[in-house]
């Protein structure tokens, strides 16, 4: 910048210039190159700096590529290869690691199980910025190992410096406002030992099979955590409340009570929730399948009372909460509320 901070200071200038690719043997390419077959593959044929032969010239045809380019870049640009690389790591959390530069792009995946970190704030403001993009996943996304969790990409082949730089201010302002955290991160899922408390009548009696059981132990086993027990109770609410209180006594990490849920005047398991001293957070989701959650705490320890849905759909509202407990979230009224925006997964 110049003194006045509203110019580009004087300096070498990038320079590109157009080669014929029979007359560009021996040169080398100054970005990567790619190949569309539809239906079958998309992706980099010829890498950066590739030095060509003459072999290549038919394949460098074939994808349309009658003239390459040599590249000089100057001092306040930079290579669109080195303005996403510059950008991820900055980005760069707990639980990731970074792809090579590839066609202008690099991804952070995960290296974990685990909850995404992403600010959209950030993301927002760093896509504002022009020529270069940030793409990522949704915010308290469940993302699995090799799982890409965001990527950079310059736009143009060569950007201006003071692009990238804006968007790295950007970054550091944001590792300043949360105690030199990286913006984008992948936390780790805590093993939880679980109490697990069956309601209902049918089930008591054994009139029919209990579903709500291998569902929740399928669904906790597969982030890593475990049911350490599961009890049966009939539809009477002292006896719900009991359970509750002597599955605290034995010190589970977390309490789920199944069955009982919805308006019906039957329905015991809210009311027994509240009464054994939990404090509901909320008991009700904007969440469709899984609108009739509820969400407490019981002395610091999560209790929820899961609603039908989570035995026979793939994706309700107990798999929305489920992952952020796990990671050590505390789930307030906010992050209840906020769920009816994308929440309609079925009616």
């Amino acid at each position: 910048m110049s003194a006045n901070g509203n110019e580009l200071s004087a300096g070498r200038e990038t320079v590109m210039r157009e080669v014929p690719v029979t007359h560009a043997i021996g040169m080398r390419l100054a970005h990567d190159l790619t190949q569309i077959v539809p239906g079958k593959f998309k992706g980099r044929k010829y890498k950066r700096g590739h030095l060509i032969t003459e072999a290549d010239i038919p394949g460098l045809l074939d994808i349309g590529k009658e003239h390459i380019y040599t590249l000089e870049i100057g001092d306040n640009d930079l290579h669109e290869d080195d303005a996403a690389g510059q950008l991820a790591s900055a980005l760069l959390g707990d639980g990731l690691t970074l792809t090579e530069p590839h066609e202008g792009k690099v991804t952070l995946r995960s290296e974990r199980l685990g909850l995404a970190v992403i600010p959209p704030a950030l993301v927002e403001a760093i896509n504002e910025i022009g020529d270069i993009a940030l793409a990522t996943v949704k915010r308290h996304a469940l993302v699995s190992i090799g799982q890409p969790v965001a990527a950079t990409r310059a736009i143009p082949l060569v950007l201006p410096k003071a692009k990238v730089e804006a968007a790295l201010a950007q970054i550091e302002a944001y590792r300043a406002a949360n105690g030199g955290e990286a913006p984008i991160q992948v936390r780790p899922l805590n093993k939880l030992r679980i109490g697990l408390l069956t309601t209902g009548g049918e089930v008591f009696s054994g009139r029919i099979e209990d579903k709500f059981g291998p569902a929740v132990r399928a669904k906790l086993e597969a982030l890593g955590s475990e049911v350490g027990e599961q009890r049966f109770s009939p539809d009477d609410r002292q006896t719900i409340v009991n359970h509750i209180r002597s599955l605290y006594d034995k010190g589970y990490d977390m309490i789920v009570v199944t069955g009982g849920m919805s308006v019906d005047p039957d329905d015991r398991t809210p009311g027994a929730i509240k009464e054994a001293g939990a404090d509901i957070v909320s008991y009700g989701t904007p969440m469709l399948p899984g609108s009739m959650l509820l969400m407490g705490y019981l002395n610091g320890i999560p209790i929820m009372g899961l609603p039908g849905c989570v035995m026979h759909d793939p994706y309700t509202s107990f798999d929305v909460l489920l992952p952020r407990i796990l990671a050590g979230d505390i789930i307030t009224r906010a992050d209840i509320v906020s769920m009816g925006y994308g929440g309609l997964y079925g009616c």
